[in-house]
């Protein structure tokens, strides 16, 4: 693997440093993160120079831009860990989120509701039937006395005897 000049380094460091800020911003390419991925793509330089590497003997070395990736990670947690989402899409996602949570909610309370009235339907419709019960009970035990006469139907809406007042 071929070495990098001290000049070319310091330049992808000018153009790493120049994208970070753009991506910190919110300038972010279409349909792209706030990311290490698109920062080295709007860099113009390898994502694998942001990563630790492994020497020969099975030891670790800082990659030649990893302090800049941790840079910028750690100013993306800052911001939004002060309410400031820099991608869009992360911002849909949350916003979606709440919205889901919401609907999620008034579900639920509409479940509830239903329940509560389908109770309610069971038990009226439960009373009705008791009560149409204990009338024709009441109806056959009168039938089956055969001391109770029915009175005359009411003759065209006026009371037959005058008015109760």
């Amino acid at each position: 693997m071929a070495r990098i000049s001290d000049e070319t380094r310091r330049d992808n460091e000018a153009a790493i440093r120049h994208a970070m800020e753009r991506l910190l911003a919110g300038d972010l390419p279409a349909g792209s993160k706030c990311d290490i991925k698109t920062l080295a793509a709007q860099a113009g330089v390898a994502r694998t120079g942001f990563y630790p590497k492994k020497n020969r003997d099975g030891t670790t070395r800082p990659g030649p831009y990893q302090h800049l990736a941790e840079e910028f990670e750690r100013r993306l947690t800052a911001l939004q860990q002060a309410g400031e989402i820099v991608d869009p899409r992360a911002a849909q996602i949350e916003r979606l989120k709440a919205q889901v949570d919401a609907l999620k909610d008034r579900a639920a309370k509409r479940d509830e509701a239903l329940a509560e009235l389908n109770a309610f339907k069971t038990a009226a419709v439960s009373q009705i039937a008791a009560q149409h019960d204990e009338i024709t009970r009441l109806r056959e035990q009168t039938a089956a006395l055969g001391n109770v006469r029915r009175l005359p139907a009411a003759r065209g809406g006026i009371a037959p005897y005058g008015s109760c007042s």
